[in-house]
């Protein structure tokens, strides 16, 4: 996986890298959208991360000295000592952030902002799976193809009830996250409940490096080009270039962009895909609590744009996938083929903090350039085409057949 991705920048700057649905795969979850900033709080400031805005005051709403009571008392007089000040610190901060009930609210220790800034670096260890939160249950939203959980047989849609036998009920997905990443070559045992099933089934997965093209090429015998983009990371902008111009010089009279599964990654990513059909026009747009919206344009050639275009997607395809999948059906520029996508479509800023730490914060929601909210909704197909278990077990695939018959008649 990769695609241009903006560098990071040195630790008291802001950076341009916009991402969304981050993909967490070592973690074996999905983090949730980001956006442009990734601001950096300068120690000793005082001030709320978010471009400088100034703390409230909050001397009528919360009297501090109970929480310097409580710290004292556990530091003097729980029974296990000596109490760890560092722990209880980041215990303070991340309960905090826990307190918005937002599962994609998230505060980072610093050994965990580390982990998660070198998986998106597009090869990592893990299980190779995404975990949401939806229903207040953590559930798999897809596992990538050729990883540990795909072999295993984990499926979207499976609810993950248990990891190591301590069940996730009221966990948060951090913890979900912290009891399945481990060592490669380990072994971690979640326990799923799936639709078609009343009874927990208990699934072993070794652990090993995952590592990804987020982007391969097929052209069939009439003409149709199949670009199946299962990631937007770091090189998908890199590789879907690639793969359009082979599509054009071998000589596509159409095209299907197959999304399913897809999980999301790099805001930038898909406007860059985006940019093939729409050069110049809107992909994304943000609303945040006062209402405001931002666009997200493209600026790309539209060397696509006249090529008839299916869309695949499932409910495994969420966040960038979504976005993608909607900006191309609100500019009309291709047909979406499948089931109804995740909802995954609200919008988090990631700062850098003194300590090396990091907090994630839900600032926004994701809407389609005609103003559909994705979050919660995701994008209704054109045309709702399900494939079954028992279509996989017969080795067919209605999605695509219904994708290429709407071609031929093109």
């Amino acid at each position: 996986m990769s695609v241009s991705r903006s560098p990071l920048a040195p630790p008291v700057r802001a950076f341009g890298a916009i991402m969304v649905a981050v993909l967490c795969v070592t973690f074996g979850y999905m983090v949730g959208e980001q956006r442009a900033t990734r601001a950096a709080v300068p120690a000793g400031e005082g001030r709320v991360l978010g471009q400088g805005i100034t703390p409230p005051d909050v001397s009528n709403d919360a009297d501090f000295s109970t929480f310097w009571n409580v710290w004292t008392l556990v530091r003097s007089a729980y029974v296990d000592q000596p109490v760890s000040e560092k722990n209880l610190y980041y215990g303070s901060i991340g309960g905090m952030v826990a307190s918005l009930n937002d599962p994609y609210s998230t505060y980072f220790t610093p050994e965990d902002a580390q982990a998660f800034g070198e998986e998106l670096a597009g090869s990592f260890f893990g299980i190779g799976a995404q975990l949401d939160t939806k229903d207040n249950q953590i559930v798999v939203v897809a596992p990538l193809p050729g990883t540990p959980a795909e072999r295993a047989g984990l499926r979207t849609g499976d609810v993950i009830a248990a990891v190591d036998g301590t069940g996730t009920e009221g966990m948060a997905i951090d913890e979900v996250v912290h009891r399945i990443r481990g060592a490669k070559g380990t072994t971690v045992t979640v326990s799923i409940l799936r639709a078609d099933d009343e009874n927990l089934r208990d699934i072993a997965i070794v652990r090993d490096e995952i590592s990804i093209d987020s982007v391969t090429y097929a052209m069939n015998d009439d003409s149709v080009a199949t670009i199946v983009v299962s990631l937007f990371n770091e090189d998908t902008s890199s590789l879907f270039a690639q793969a359009a111009e082979r599509a054009l010089a071998d000589g596509a009279t159409s095209m299907v962009l197959d999304l399913r599964n897809n999980p999301g990654g790099l805001l930038e990513s898909a406007i860059d895909l985006a940019g093939y059909w729409i050069p110049r026009g809107g992909t994304a747009v943000i609303e945040d609590v006062r209402g405001v919206r931002t666009e997200y344009p493209t600026s790309g050639s539209g060397s696509l744009s006249t090529i008839p275009t299916v869309v695949l997607v499932n409910g495994g395809s969420a966040s960038a996938s979504e976005i993608l999948a909607g900006a191309l059906q609100d500019a009309q520029k291709a047909t979406v083929i499948g089931e109804q996508t995740f909802g995954k479509g609200s919008v988090q800023e990631y700062h850098d903090l003194p300590d090396g730490g990091a907090v994630k914060i839900t600032v926004a929601r994701w809407l389609t350039p005609l103003g559909r909210s994705i979050d919660k909704h995701g994008i209704t197909p054109d045309s709702v085409v399900s494939l079954t278990l028992e279509d996989v077990h017969a080795n067919l695939d209605p999605q695509r057949t219904a994708a290429l018959d709407f071609l031929q008649k093109k």
